[in-house]
């Protein structure tokens, strides 16, 4: 029987799943219908400038500092109060957003000059960019809106308006290319508006589920509020830990700069195939895990709240285990299949495979960062998950600037880099575990011994049988891309089918995955 927890995660991870192909689908469309000129030079900087704000502030910060917050007053006060709470909560950040969109608004060229200084030289592309921005900067308030209106639902346990929501972005995204582009001069134009249009959808595709939940309320802005203040408390060291590691992203990538031709472009396709199962599983968990550890610390229960993080950290490992040994041994056939074509050939493959091994031994510490934090912010202890993050931030650095000083002129600098990153994100989840172990915080059950020895003999196996298809990589270049395709998805489907047989064999059964009860 798939409980709550499970049937909350896999409603998220397969959401996700959909909206990550379409992003894919969406990003090949842009290529075929744009090019890699001026225009698709100015869209990506128009369009990454409120994504990086987006992810300091909206997607996470906000989610993180009000959930708990939330969860309390769900907990301890009256429905009047929290619906009180949402829309003072709602208020204030609208408020706050909005004088921001405005200000980014009028201080477009700035901005781009600021996030793209080298346009400064070409008038033209600076000018189509700073017109983009200007239509793509409001993305910001609508999508912090989303992102409030989802961490309510996700109090309510409800997870798939908030996680559908980008299909709805990428879907106006490939529309706006595909059919909107002749209404405009510059034909570009059209996806600076696609992406309004798509925050516009993903903030309507959430109220009808806010008023199912009686909590769609008038927002109102006020800092005189008491949970209002709570929040805005939490959200300091949130932002701060955010804007750490976006600048860690920042810093990698003018790193790159300096080594070998290809190499950013090697990292990214790298790190595309990483992010995948972070975010249709590690993300999709830690989403999930934040509103039930936070009800079971405002209901006063430290026994439950350690068994849920326990139950998530069994899980982390029966799924991210298999997905570490099939991304490195599949490394090369998978990045052929979906990146060889045109311009990326076979010597990028073999390149790209190399970060994407790196990059995926620190699988493991990418998910368990996820999941950890809430373990954390459920307790509105804010500060220890940034303090953690800055240490690794520290120790990427040395790493990666020592990698680009001994690697650079060798074609494998990026590999350092990505090597990296992966020990970054694992000092990151041994920082954050040891500081829940030694407060007591998480105690570890029974039977964990027995679980590692079971899931590495069934990994180890998927790994020796995937080997031989994988070293036949000539086959994988040579081959065309309906055959690349098929080949991968049997592929893959057979590694998953012999390690769950594998896990079956040896002992291990679905009633091992039962949740914790949900607090009374």
């Amino acid at each position: 029987m798939v409980t709550g927890l499970l049937r909350s995660i896999f409603t998220f991870s397969s959401l996700t799943f959909v909206s990550r192909i379409l992003g894919l689908v969406r990003d090949v469309i842009i290529a075929g219908v744009f090019g890699s000129g001026m225009q698709t030079d100015a869209f990506v900087v128009a369009f990454k400038i409120p994504n990086f704000m987006r992810r300091i502030t909206a997607e996470g910060a906000f989610s993180q500092a009000f959930v708990p917050v939330l969860t309390d007053y769900r907990t301890h006060n009256t429905h009047r109060q929290v619906r009180a709470l949402v829309a003072y909560s709602a208020g204030t950040l609208g408020a706050a957003l909005l004088a921001l969109t405005a200000l980014g608004v009028l201080a477009a060229p700035a901005v781009v000059g600021l996030f793209a200084p080298g346009f400064s030289n070409d008038p033209a592309r600076f000018e189509l960019t700073v017109g983009l921005l200007r239509l793509t900067f409001p993305y910001i308030l609508l999508i912090s809106l989303v992102a409030c209106a989802g961490a309510v639902l996700q109090t309510c346990n409800r997870f798939a308006a908030f996680a559908f929501a980008p299909v709805l972005l990428n879907v106006a995204m490939i529309s706006g290319a595909l059919w909107a582009t002749p209404w405009f001069e510059e034909p570009i134009t059209a996806l600076a508006a696609a992406v309004a249009v798509g925050g516009v959808l993903q903030l309507l595709l959430q109220l009808p589920f806010l008023y199912r939940e009686g909590l769609l309320v008038l927002p109102r802005p006020s800092l005189r509020h008491a949970g209002v203040r709570r929040v805005v408390r939490n959200m300091g060291p949130v932002v701060v830990g955010s804007s750490v590691m976006q600048l860690n992203l920042l810093v990698d990538t003018v790193l790159a700069s300096f080594l070998v031709t290809g190499s950013v472009s090697w990292l990214y396709f790298s790190d595309r195939l990483v992010e995948f199962p972070l975010g249709v599983f590690g993300i999709a968990l830690g989403t999930v895990l934040l509103p039930r550890l936070s009800a079971e610390h405002a209901a006063s229960d430290p026994e439950r709240f350690a068994r849920t993080l326990d139950w998530g950290l069994r899980l982390v490992l029966l799924v991210v285990a298999p997905a570490t040994v099939g991304l490195i041994v599949l490394a090369g056939p998978t990045l052929a299949t979906l990146f060889q074509y045109g311009a990326f050939g076979p010597g990028d493959v073999t390149a790209a495979a190399w970060s994407l091994v790196a990059y995926s031994l620190g699988l493991f510490g990418f998910v368990l960062v996820k999941v950890l934090t809430p373990g954390y912010f459920a307790r509105e202890d804010m500060k220890t998950p940034v303090y953690c993050a800055a240490v690794a931030v520290a120790v990427n650095l040395a790493l990666s600037i020592t990698a680009v000083w001994w690697l650079r002129e060798t074609p494998y600098g990026h590999v350092g880099l990505a090597g990296a990153t992966a020990a970054s994100a694992t000092v990151n989840a041994a920082l954050l575990l040891t500081g829940l172990v030694r407060r007591r915080i998480y105690r570890r059950g029974s039977g964990w011994l027995r679980l590692v020895l079971q899931v590495a003999a069934a990994s180890a196996l998927m790994g020796a049988a995937l080997a031989y298809p994988a070293l036949r990589l000539p086959d994988w270049l040579a081959a065309g891309a309906v055959t690349r395709g098929a080949a991968l998805v049997a592929v893959v489907a057979a590694g998953a089918g012999l390690y769950a047989a594998a896990l079956f064999i040896l002992g291990v059964r679905p009633r091992q995955l039962r949740e914790p009860a949900a607090p009374g």
